[in-house]
């Protein structure tokens, strides 16, 4: 049977939704979810594959905006809602799509593509690298204890109605945008992704629930959770579960873990993401009773390497020639010299001079947004290096000070 590739008709969104949903287990979300992500659809952007009147392949790209080093926000496409039917498995239908979405995200002009994996080991083949990890942990809220800093005394912690504050934590995020790497400037819509709180789902606990950290009448931090009652024969036994939280300062964040860390009748506090390099781990008095877990979450595709290369910022000055392997993009594939002056000014062209570290475009886009070091892709076999000094030297430049995070998938 032959298949087609097409872009997504507004008329097939149920349809093609529902292979989704099959492809992923074939349990329907909730209708407050599915709206959310119908109404996030960007039409165009979103492409399927038919057999006859059924869709056995799905994808998607949002145009996103994307913190890089030095808190520019560049356009990235936000690669999402991948499926191929298990009936029409290794017919290539995974690779034609990656062709088609990639050949657009360039026609599109953004320099980068963005996604989370189901599955991490799918898409290298197609020049994504992992350039972000997450951090879970549950906190043993009876046998921790937090130290936090001087000031966190002075900041006022007021319960809210998350729909009312939701303006105010949506505030924050928006100034935590240029200090974190990976971090997505929300586009309208996107706001009422934490607020996804179907009850069916809720396992037996609390619905959201929201307290706003104050200082002079400022809202300078928030978080986000859920709590679940539980009792044993000892008595209460209830868990937090951190959803999001997000402050200005030192100060507003401890003040925040302190107050999720001694909610009564609860013992622990559950965090299912969090940045590596995240304050509350040096805040505890035993890491170990938190169990701290750390996953892929951000893959990174330079889809324009010389565009890409030259819209972040590095920590030191650089001049490195690379050499590119990029089969899946061959318009990447060459020599590209990198030269960051002692300005911070950043230009990428090609060149034909001698290469000092050859790579493919995966481990560019895993070292992008400065979490994963160089170095260590090369004691890995990844990066050659050519030129004595060129890895040390682009490792340094390439490291970035704030480990890159998403906070949330799409």
């Amino acid at each position: 049977m032959t298949t087609e590739l097409r872009v997504l008709d507004p008329a097939e969104w149920d349809d093609w939704y529902a292979n989704l949903e099959l492809a992923f287990g074939g349990v329907t979300e909730s209708p407050e979810e599915r709206a959310l992500w119908r109404e996030l659809t960007e039409y165009d952007r979103f492409i399927g594959v038919w057999d006859g009147e059924r869709a056995v392949g799905t994808a998607g790209a949002f145009s996103f905006r994307l913190s890089v080093p030095g808190g520019t926000v560049v356009p990235a496409a936000g690669v999402t809602m991948v499926s191929v039917a298990a009936t029409h498995r290794r017919r290539g239908i995974l690779t034609s799509m990656m062709r088609r979405q990639l050949d657009d995200v360039r026609a599109w002009g953004e320099p980068l593509a963005v996604l989370t994996a189901s599955e991490p080991e799918i898409y290298g083949r197609f020049g994504y690298g992992v350039g972000a990890y997450t951090t879970r942990a549950t906190i043993d809220t009876t046998r921790v204890r937090l130290t936090v800093p001087e000031g966190a005394d002075d900041v006022t912690l007021r319960q809210s109605d998350p729909a009312k504050a939701a303006a105010a934590c949506e505030a924050v995020y928006a100034r935590l945008v240029p200090g974190r790497p990976g971090l997505l400037a929300r586009r309208p819509g996107w706001e009422r992704l934490p607020f996804l709180d179907p009850p069916g789902e809720r396992g037996g606990s609390s619905p959201l629930q929201c307290v706003l950290a104050e200082r002079g009448g400022e809202v300078v931090g928030y978080a986000r959770y859920t709590i679940k009652p539980e009792w044993s024969f000892a008595g209460a036994n209830g868990s937090v579960t951190l959803r999001d939280l997000g402050a200005l300062d030192p100060a507003a964040e401890a003040a925040l873990w302190r107050f999720l860390c001694s909610i009564d009748l609860t013992s622990s506090v559950k965090i299912h993401s969090r940045p590596v390099d995240d304050a509350w781990q040096h805040l505890v008095s035993d890491i170990r009773r938190c169990e701290p877990a750390q996953r892929d979450a951000l893959h990174v595709r330079l889809v324009d390497v010389g565009a890409a290369l030259s819209l972040r910022a590095y920590q030191a000055p650089v001049d490195v020639v690379f050499e590119v392997a990029d089969a899946f993009c061959p318009w990447n594939e060459g020599r590209w010299r990198l030269t960051v002056d002692a300005s911070g000014a950043v230009r990428c062209v090609r060149t034909e001079d001698g290469a000092d570290l050859a790579l493919s475009v995966r481990e560019l886009g895993a070292a992008y947004l400065g979490g994963v070091s160089l170095t260590a892709l090369a004691a890995a076999g990844r990066v050659r290096e050519l030129r004595p000094g060129a890895l040390t030297e682009a490792a340094v430049s390439f490291g970035w000070p704030v480990a890159p995070w998403l906070p949330h998938g799409f």
